[in-house]
């Protein structure tokens, strides 16, 4: 359905018809709920919290998992949650640059990753220097960045080279 055809049919909803379909979706929806309790109580922080904890757990659980999973997409998919709720740039840039933190320091802290997950690694690195450097964010998260090739510089498969080759991209110095 189009968005012009969803507006139209909307439209033609009564209003207590509307207060009910959202109340629907508000109760079979996670992500709709969220969404709500979001926009009426905005606590950009808490939301920040609840994000960043489902990316390092993904690299350093907590409870009752024990083995580190990292799944990329499920870090990835709490980023991508964490920005339709469109907080500020710093903070997203910060929750972007958290899931490149944990997978350089995981490799640190264990060795040597299959490519793949060195190709992933690279490309969530990439992905946040792009964004902060888009929202003028670069020198505020520049320690951060530079403990990235730290946790990264031990690590085989070229990996450490082409993580301090793209902060050299990013931060001529």
């Amino acid at each position: 359905m189009s968005k012009p055809a969803l507006k139209k049919h909307l439209q033609s909803l009564t209003n207590e018809q509307m207060i009910e379909t959202v109340l629907e979706m508000y109760d079979n929806i996670k992500p709709v709920k969220e969404y709500f309790e979001y926009f009426l109580t905005p606590d950009e922080k808490k939301m920040f919290e609840k994000y960043k904890t489902i990316i390092v757990n993904e690299f350093y659980p907590k409870g009752k998992y024990t083995e580190p999973r990292t799944r990329f997409s499920v870090a990835k998919k709490a980023i991508t949650e964490f920005r339709t709720l469109k907080p500020s740039p710093e903070l997203l840039g910060n929750l972007m640059l958290t899931l490149a933190e944990m997978a350089c320091q995981f490799t640190y802290d264990y060795g040597d990753m299959l490519e793949q997950y060195y190709d992933s690694a690279y490309t969530n690195f990439k992905n946040a220097l792009i964004y902060l450097q888009k929202n003028n964010l670069l020198d505020q998260f520049k320690l951060r960045c530079e403990e990235c090739v730290k946790y990264a510089s031990p690590c085989g498969y070229g990996f450490a080279d082409d993580i301090s080759d793209l902060f050299y991209q990013y931060y001529n110095e």
